[in-house]
């Protein structure tokens, strides 16, 4: 980095640590390491918290650091840094999920440095959303943004494909609740402890009475194993509302961890356009209606996130691991 910046290489990289902290992950795993070396950050995944039922192959673990990487690439942005990103670079050594070092010369303006001030605004929202569609203009805005990031965003309007897609999402989440190992790990990834840093809160899910079940048309996960949940029990999730169906052409991990990217930018174009959105996963867990969403869907890509999106009531934010725990610093 040139010499007669405004910050140190450290401090720049640290404040993109701490933006990366902030990330959306599976069960709010947050499974990753982050390491300030010189005048590179790096991304890696803690395996230790991958979940060993759910994700097996770590293709969520991955594409949560996904998320976090996205952060990081944004608070550099808006302090007009264009990191050099390399991706998985150290072949013997997997864990190792990204490397983003800083241009010799500060720019000025680094364009997505414009989504800095949404990630901490950034949240999962499970609350029922309004009737109000979501525009077509911003729809095709978040296409290009998936585009940009190697990603490939359907937005799904047939009707008959949305019924596939509501159609195959309750079975996922049917097969998975029907399996005890999953609820078991379910019930270890959330809480109803207001001070816990990891895990799904209480205060963001809805109430299902302690049992796992959904009645929407659209099954969104049901954390709520203990009867604790503080939201509405129906999300009032449906076909009426905007899917946007997230997929990559390629299905290894450098497309995973490129999802994880395209997801988070787009998650934080929308919390800065007004928007909420959820994501739904099941469909694309379970093996048996992954496949059958492609076929019927005619799919090229591979699916990897359902979105819901629209306008909804703001919902809490989830804690965060300590710094301590999560960034490291080496000479």
């Amino acid at each position: 980095m040139a010499n007669g910046a405004d910050r140190s290489a450290a401090a720049v990289l640290r404040r993109a640590a701490e933006r990366a902290m902030l990330a959306p992950s599976i069960h709010n795993t947050q499974p990753w390491w982050l390491v300030i070396r010189g005048d590179s950050l790096e991304v890696w995944a803690d395996t230790s918290r991958q979940l060993a039922v759910l994700d097996p192959q770590g293709r969520q673990m991955t594409l949560s650091c996904g998320c976090a990487l996205m952060n990081a690439r944004v608070a550099l942005a808006a302090m007009g840094y264009a990191a050099i990103v390399e991706r998985l670079p150290d072949p013997t050594r997997p864990e190792l999920l990204a490397r983003l070092t800083l241009p010799e010369r500060r720019g000025d303006w680094v364009s997505i440095g414009a989504l800095d001030e949404a990630i901490p605004e950034r949240r999962t929202n499970r609350r029922q959303f309004a009737d109000e569609k979501v525009p077509p203009d911003v729809v095709y805005d978040l296409v290009a943004v998936a585009r940009s990031e190697g990603a490939v965003l359907l937005p799904i309007t047939n009707p008959e494909h949305l019924k596939v897609a509501a159609r195959l999402s309750r079975r996922a989440n049917e097969i998975e609740s029907a399996d005890p190992a999953y609820l078991a790990e379910l019930t270890v990834w959330t809480t109803d402890d207001p001070l816990r840093r990891d895990g799904v809160p209480a205060a963001a899910t809805p109430y299902a009475g302690g049992t796992v079940h959904s009645h929407d048309e659209l099954a969104i996960r049901e954390f709520d194993t203990r009867g604790s949940g503080w939201l509405p029990s129906s999300s009032e999730s449906g076909t009426d509302q905007c899917l946007l169906l997230l997929g990559t052409m390629d299905n290894d991990p450098v497309a995973w961890l490129r999802a994880g990217e395209a997801l988070e930018h787009l998650w934080l174009e929308l919390t800065r356009l007004g928007f909420a959105a959820s994501p739904f996963t099941q469909v694309v867990e379970v093996a048996q209606t992954h496949e059958r969403l492609r076929q019927e869907l005619r799919l090229e890509m591979h699916p990897e996130v359902l979105l819901r999106v629209g306008l909804a009531p703001e919902a809490v934010a989830t804690l965060r691991r300590s710094e301590a725990d999560v960034i490291s610093e080496i000479d």
